[in-house]
């Protein structure tokens, strides 16, 4: 579903831009017909990027959807620059005689966000650190370090050479434990085969878990199962275990649409959880509510990117009040990842991936 409607979007993006493109003077003397002809050219890399690129795997296949998903990009950032001009003109009515000129000035803005937003997208997530007194957290387990990682989007955009590069910037932080915050693979083209020799090598004294993504349900049931029945990583859907004396990990599943119309059960990590320190780990950080009352002092998450592209991070703070960042809900200290990939076009605008490095402390003695 989301596939028709930001088909269909991109669509109308394209035949917006493309009609105010022929209102500038100096491309008038483009042939119409070599115009029409331009115009088809880019509707055709679009939908063919969606459409052909998009289920297969491969270069050719890579390479169509590259070019389909950065031309939604520059067409939405174009758009961004463009109708807000184009209104405050009245579409050409006021200051008829520079109303072009501006459309163009704000054309080219466009396009440089859009290179901008390429760059931002495609150069390496950069590491935020965290400092977070635990409650409950053993004197013995102060200075712990955790290394959280979210939103890989493996697939065919985002392939293994991306993969192998990311977990040689895990294992440099040397964590303790290394926890993955869902959206593992885009879940579609490349098999996930190919991914499974970088994520072997993720490896912690305290282990590697993770949790399910939205994404994880796109097409498979698990998209990190591999043939032979090996899992690289440790899944925890409503599990509760315990890495270390004193330490307890949870992990919460993904409630896709088709369960949330079922009768699921409610699920608190607190039930398996003895004293000491409880962390949680959530793709959705929405679920920071729930974890209130359950004896949850940590919990990650990601999901949201940050937005990824502004202004999009502007709608996507209403959908999602846990943008990024550290918040403090009701006690709990939750931290939002922007993530480490991308979704759709490999491009960020002023939202950069991240790795989150997390020391744990142990409460501060009373005064």
């Amino acid at each position: 579903m989301y596939g028709i409607y930001l088909t269909l979007a991109s669509a109308l993006l394209l035949a917006y831009v493309l009609w105010r493109v022929s209102s500038l003077p100096w491309l008038r003397r483009i042939p119409r017909r070599a115009f029409l002809s331009g115009g088809l050219l880019l509707g055709l890399v679009l939908f063919s990027g969606r459409f052909l690129g998009h289920d297969a795997s491969g270069s050719w296949a890579a390479l169509l959807e590259f070019m389909s998903m950065t031309m939604v990009g520059v067409l939405f950032l174009v758009f961004t620059c463009l109708f807000p001009v184009d209104l405050l003109l009245g579409f050409g009515r006021f200051f008829p005689r520079r109303a072009a000129k501006i459309r163009g000035w704000a054309m080219l803005a466009g396009c440089l966000l859009a290179l901008l937003a390429l760059f931002q997208g495609l150069r390496p997530p950069r590491v935020v650190r965290y400092e977070v007194h635990l409650p409950g957290l053993p004197q013995t387990l102060d200075g712990t370090r955790l290394a959280a990682i979210s939103d890989l989007h493996l697939g065919a955009l985002i392939g293994p050479g991306w993969l192998q590069a990311r977990v040689s910037q895990v294992q440099a932080m040397k964590p303790a434990m290394i926890l993955v915050l869902g959206d593992i693979f885009e879940g579609h083209g490349t098999s996930t085969a190919a991914f499974v020799p970088a994520l072997r090598r993720l490896k912690a004294p305290l282990g590697v878990w993770a949790v399910d993504g939205n994404h994880e349900s796109h097409g498979r049931r698990s998209a990190i199962a591999v043939p032979g029945g090996e899992n690289p990583l440790r899944t925890l859907r409503d599990e509760t275990v315990q890495p270390a004396s004193g330490l307890f990990l949870a992990g919460r599943r993904y409630l896709s649409r088709h369960d949330r119309q079922q009768a699921v059960p409610e699920w608190n990590p607190e039930e398996n959880h003895a004293s000491g320190a409880l962390i949680l780990m959530a793709h959705v950080p929405g679920a920071a509510e729930s974890a209130a009352g359950a004896g949850v002092g940590l919990m990650l998450s990601g999901h949201t990117h940050g937005g990824q592209i502004w202004p999009l991070s502007i709608a996507t703070k209403i959908w999602n009040p846990l943008l990024a960042g550290r918040y403090n809900i009701e006690g709990i200290t939750v931290l939002v990842s922007r993530g480490a990939g991308t979704w759709g076009p490999r491009m960020r605008l002023w939202q950069p991936g991240e790795i989150m490095l997390v020391t744990l402390r142990s409460p501060k003695p009373p005064q």
